[in-house]
């Protein structure tokens, strides 16, 4: 048996539906375009239009100005009776932004050149001139282990035909003396029978980690004894 208020809920129901039903909708506005453009939405640009307006005063970057610093460009001239402003200048520059900083005039830096190679290629390697096609990670490794794993790894490449590599074998900042990998790489470069593959080798960019990895640049054959009349490498300092 319902309720009086369950009624009253069906009865105002069925009004609502009586109110709907008699309800007069007016006709849609068909006069909006007929009043002309100004009531009508405006089209939305698209994204290549935004970007054109928004890099309409830009001016492009020649190429061979690009990733060049101005050199002292910046660097207010130290006032008289303060000598010492420039070069708290350019320590906060070097500091903040690495201006003026040398990698391969650090002691950490080191490089090497084969038999009859120029000078010029280790700066070549150096700057990145070679696309590196291969590289190993002797990081963690002990003196025996990265020996043999350099050994694999450089055979491959001969194998494969790769001209230049990168090898990481970090700055040794743990070690108690000289850093053990690191030493150890630049023995195998410059000694026994692999430098007669090197044509020339580097410290890396400090994209590619800096003091702690080497690039390597590989000839396409060996030398033998009849190309050179004794072994030699113009090596640049041990690292330290």
């Amino acid at each position: 048996m319902r309720s009086s208020k369950s009624k009253k809920v069906l009865k105002s129901f069925k009004e609502l539906k009586i109110l709907l039903k008699n309800r007069s909708v007016p006709p849609p506005d068909t006069t909006a375009t007929a009043r002309g453009p100004a009531l009508m939405k405006p089209s939305v640009q698209s994204e290549h239009e935004l970007f054109r307006s928004a890099m309409s005063d830009v001016t492009p970057i020649l190429r061979r100005n690009r990733n060049q610093k101005p050199v002292n460009a910046s660097l207010p001239k130290a006032p008289q009776g303060n000598p010492d402003r420039e070069t708290l200048v350019r320590l906060k520059n070097l500091i903040c932004q690495g201006d003026g900083f040398v990698m391969s005039d650090t002691p950490e830096y080191m490089e090497g050149t084969g038999y009859r190679v120029p000078g010029l290629m280790t700066r070549r390697l150096h700057q990145g001139d070679f696309s590196i096609q291969a590289f190993i990670d002797l990081h963690g490794l002990s003196a025996a282990a990265a020996k043999e794993a350099f050994e694999s790894f450089m055979t491959t490449a001969v194998k494969m035909g790769k001209r230049a590599v990168l090898v990481i074998h970090g700055r040794g900042l743990s070690s108690p003396a000289e850093p053990v990998l690191k030493t150890q790489v630049y023995c195998w470069l410059t000694r026994g029978h692999w430098r007669n593959w090197v044509i020339a080798f580097s410290s890396a960019r400090a994209c590619d980690g800096g003091t702690g990895a080497t690039y390597v640049l590989l000839r396409q054959r060996p030398l033998t004894k009849r190309s050179r009349k004794k072994p030699k490498m113009n090596n640049g300092p041990p690292p330290k």
